[in-house]
Formats: C-alpha cells, structure tokens, sequence
C-alpha cells in the first residue's frame, strides 16, 4: 500500500483546511486509516482513524469536535476535515494504514500501522 497525503498549508486560527491521503494498492475499503501529527521537538501525536469495513472513526480527545475523519472507497482515498485550528494543531500531518483488523485500544500506537504516507505541513498562524 503506497500512501500520499495533500492538502496542507498555512491558516489563520480559526480557520479551516482538508487533508487528503490518497491510497494505492490493497483492498481501500478493509484497509484501516489512520492520521498522526509530529510537532517539532515532540513526538508523533495520534489524530484519529477510520475502519474500512464498518465506518467507525475514532478521534483523540485533543481534536474531537473539530476534526472530521471520512472517506471515499470509490477514490481510494481518506481526508481529514481540520476546523476551528489552533496554533496548537501546528505539526506535520502524517496519514497511516494497516491491512490487519486492530482494536481499537492499538489504533493511538503507531506501531499499528504498516504504511505510512510523507507528511504534509500544516501551519496555523496566531
């Protein structure tokens, strides 16, 4: 599974941006995506994910009713719906997937996932 994300960029707070992670080989609508975030100095954060199979989505705490996890099987692809950004949310968007079937207890580590997409920069200006 060969992973690229887009769509990143600079915002002012309170604004909004999508990411897109488009997904090529394997069966996109049983693969497991997930979104992870690195800020500079810290260490990957997890975002959410989204199970192919049954729809569910999970999101962290730190953006739950903010962010919108959904996708599209017909394109292959995932997106990631950022609104009301902070400075906080400022990090480089990483978009993950994994062929198993984790728990959801496993979806924050990113040892769950087998493919990982480059990375797109989000920046959210104060």
């Amino acid at each position: 599974v060969q992973l690229q994300a887009s769509g990143g960029g600079l915002v002012q707070t309170g604004g909004s941006l999508r990411l897109s992670c488009a997904a090529s080989g394997g069966t996109f609508g049983s693969i497991v995506m997930g979104w992870f975030r690195q800020a500079p100095g810290k260490e990957r954060e997890y975002v959410g994910a989204s199970r192919g199979n049954t729809g569910m989505k999970y999101y962290a705490s730190s953006v739950r009713g903010r962010f919108t996890i959904s996708r599209d099987n017909g394109k292959n692809t995932v997106y990631l719906q950022m609104n009301r950004l902070e400075p906080e949310d400022t990090a480089v968007y990483y978009c993950a997937a994994t062929v198993s079937r984790p728990i959801a207890g496993v979806l924050p580590d990113p040892d769950t996932y087998d493919y990982w997409g480059q990375g797109t920069q989000v920046t959210v200006s104060s």
